[in-house]
């Protein structure tokens, strides 16, 4: 290589890397407005509710229950003004893409759905008193989806949590670099199958391409991929599971062909960009410097949309979880999924090298 072509790669390298710091720091910047707005609009008890230490130990946790299960931080939907509402909403497109947003408000909205259809069973005596009241009491709604500030929006370091039934949106901030997760999102029911929404699948492309990957496979490939035991009723690394996925499992990547690399970045872009598009291309970006060869994909379960299965992509740098089990019902129409990131998640990695840095200058 001629020094002239040396010095091209080098200025365009930091070229991208200026463009890619930028982005973010633009990122972080509209997340940022948007949070400040809405934190000023809090009144007492809002605040007393919402405004958490940076180091409150709900920060570091997260659960997909019905919040008649589990109780979240924060402010609830239910408890705010309409601009908050809206704040909130902004806050959210900021910070996820269009498909990640219409997810996570589709989620939302499920809520509302579910009581509807159990409604409309009970009056149908569909279900006994006891049954009816046992859903009522899981506190269904799109009302009951919580949103907590972990530091003030104005601090060096912040964060924001989003949280109720099958969703859980965890942003850490420390100056401009952003950790994203753990990302949770999950659907009851994975397809809705009665009135005007029949047929509405929130998460149908997660499902669709995992089943378009385990079906892509070979005979041999299918023996190395499918673990052999019975489906999980839940993602292996469960916000109470305790577990963590330690050990790679699975077909690796470098033994798949050209098709089938594709629909694993093809499920990996899927998650990854729920995100708004330049943090994606950073995130995304980070998963293709540590190797898509040295990715492994796993199955348990049927090969049919119809049948309960499981999958997990386990990489380097990232874990994707994906399950459809039916929940208690075990019907194979309840999705939970999840996007981690290794060793940053909650701003783990960000935060470590903050304080290495801060220890340096002092």
């Amino acid at each position: 290589m001629d020094s002239r072509k040396a010095g091209y790669l080098v200025v365009m390298f930091m070229l991208l890397s200026m463009i890619t710091l930028k982005a973010q720091s633009d990122y972080a910047a509209e997340i940022k407005q948007y949070a400040i707005q809405l934190n000023n609009t809090f009144d007492k008890l809002q605040k007393r509710a919402s405004n958490l230490d940076f180091t409150d130990t709900s920060r570091l946790k997260w659960n997909n229950l019905p919040v008649g299960l589990r109780a979240r931080v924060g402010t609830s939907i239910g408890n705010m003004r309409d601009e908050q509402r809206m704040l909130v909403h902004r806050i959210l497109s900021a910070s996820l893409s269009s498909q990640g947003y219409l997810k996570a408000t589709g989620i939302m909205h499920l809520d509302e759905l579910i009581n509807r259809f159990y409604d409309s069973l009970y009056y149908k005596k569909g279900i006994d008193d006891t049954t009816y009241t046992f859903v009522k009491n899981l506190l269904w709604s799109p009302k009951n989806y919580f949103f907590a500030f972990f530091g003030a929006p104005t601090d060096n370091q912040w964060g924001f949590k989003l949280e109720g039934h099958h969703l859980s949106v965890n942003f850490t901030f420390v100056g401009d670099k952003i950790s994203v997760t753990p990302f949770f999102i999950g659907t009851d029911p994975a397809e809705y199958l009665s009135s005007e929404y029949a047929g509405w699948r929130v998460l149908g492309q997660e499902e669709d391409l995992g089943l378009k990957l385990i079906n892509s496979l070979t005979v041999n490939q299918k023996k190395k991929a499918i673990m052999s035991e019975e489906v999980p009723a839940d993602i292996i690394t469960g916000a109470e599971s305790g577990k963590r996925l330690v050990n790679n499992w699975g077909i690796k990547g470098d033994e798949l062909d050209k098709k089938q690399k594709a629909i694993m970045q093809y499920i990996i872009r899927e998650f990854v960009f729920n995100l708004e598009y330049d943090k994606a291309v950073i995130e995304y970006d980070k998963i293709l410097k540590a190797g898509i060869d040295n990715i492994y994909f796993g199955w348990i379960g049927g090969q049919e949309e119809k049948q309960a299965h499981y999958f997990i992509l386990n990489g380097p740098s990232f874990l994707i979880e994906f399950d459809n089990n039916g929940g208690p019902r075990k019907s194979a129409n309840h999705i939970h999924a999840i996007w981690r990131e290794k060793g940053n998640e909650y701003g783990e990695d960000v935060l470590k090298k903050h304080y290495q840095t801060e220890k340096h200058q002092g």
